[in-house]
């Protein structure tokens, strides 16, 4: 069996790895993509009427449609970074080893466990919580213009919901013609050949800008 960067063998069976002695502590490290639909788009729902409700006379739709877009931007740009630079970590001590096989080496461990494919709530939550703060900072602050925060955050979610759907999909899909076909080769390749490139699940777009679809 071929090894993973994690140095670990990669694992077939359909028996998930055990993370934690504590089945309390075990339970949160699975999650159904039906969940995870069931969490965020409500949220989706939620942040768009706020939008559209919450538009004052004379001002367009058209600000909400191109906010929303822009979030959905700007996800990719977040499924990048955190990808290569917080998921793909090369930690040195132990302990911090521990930690990011923990937050991501085990998917690629055992690479087709369909429980563990979508960001469980415990992790998809804070961040979400971050992001929201981080936007509404930076736009509701210096640039003055909160009214974009709420789309911005629905396009963004939006964003992380396609993003979770199609990595499923790319592991579990057959996904055989179109654009399917080719980030189901573009995602197997970062898993089982090239795992320090090709960071893009949803978009390859910031692998071509940063350079790391060779190989």
């Amino acid at each position: 069996m071929s090894k993973t960067e994690y140095g670990m063998e990669i694992n077939h069976s359909p028996e998930p790895i055990r993370l934690f002695k504590s089945n309390f502590l075990e339970f949160f490290t699975h999650i159904s993509p039906i969940a995870v639909l069931i969490i965020w788009v409500p949220v989706v729902a939620f942040f768009l009427y706020r939008s559209v409700v919450g538009l004052q006379a004379g001002q367009a739709e058209l600000y909400v449609a191109i906010a929303v877009l822009l979030g959905g931007v700007v996800w990719t740009f977040a499924e990048y970074t955190l990808h290569r630079f917080l998921f793909h970590h090369h930690a040195k001590s132990p302990r911090a080893q521990r930690v990011f096989f923990l937050f991501h080496g085990v998917h690629h461990a055992q690479p087709q466990c369909k429980t563990r494919l979508v960001m469980p709530p415990i992790v998809s939550i804070p961040m979400a919580l971050l992001f929201y703060g981080l936007f509404t900072l930076v736009l509701g602050g210096p640039l003055g213009a909160g009214a974009w925060v709420e789309p911005l955050f629905a396009g963004f979610v939006g964003g992380y919901l396609l993003y979770d759907m199609t990595h499923y999909a790319t592991h579990h899909f057959p996904m055989r013609t179109g654009y399917f076909k080719f980030v189901k080769r573009y995602h197997m390749r970062h898993h089982f050949r090239t795992p320090d490139q090709r960071f893009g699940v949803s978009s390859p777009a910031w692998d071509y800008v940063f350079g790391t679809v060779q190989g």
